[in-house]
């Protein structure tokens, strides 16, 4: 059994809803984020891999386009844009096309946040 691991960054803005901090987080503000997205299974026998790479990479990209420079309150199937949002939003984008989609995590360097998602698939 293989694990691959690909990141891509991308910033945003949104505002939240909340009890702490409350009065910066409803204005608009952005962050800067880490998506790492683990596929697991094992080889392909004839290629030798656990997926196309440049397959993978044309999905991210895809994926990091729907939120790169956004404002994240403006994407209807995203919900507040928390990070735990921001994990299950990635692996709605990318279920149907990555059978072995293991995991999708968001960073936020600047905080040292990360939250990881596994999805419903059952990977």
């Amino acid at each position: 059994m293989y694990e691959l691991t690909k990141q891509f960054r991308f910033d945003c803005a949104h505002t939240l809803e909340r009890t702490i901090d409350a009065e910066g987080s409803r204005r608009i503000h952005g962050h800067s984020y880490r998506a790492e997205v683990t596929l697991r299974g094992r080889p392909d026998p004839v290629s030798g891999m656990i997926i196309d790479t440049a397959l993978l990479a044309r999905k991210l990209e895809q994926a990091r386009d729907a939120l790169d420079h956004r404002f994240l309150d403006e994407i209807n199937d995203l919900g507040p844009g928390t990070m735990e949002n921001l994990c299950a939003y990635i692996w709605r984008k990318l279920e149907d096309e990555i059978s072995n989609l293991y995991s999708v995590a968001v960073l936020r360097d600047s905080t040292e946040d990360r939250v990881t998602y596994f999805g419903t698939s059952g990977a």
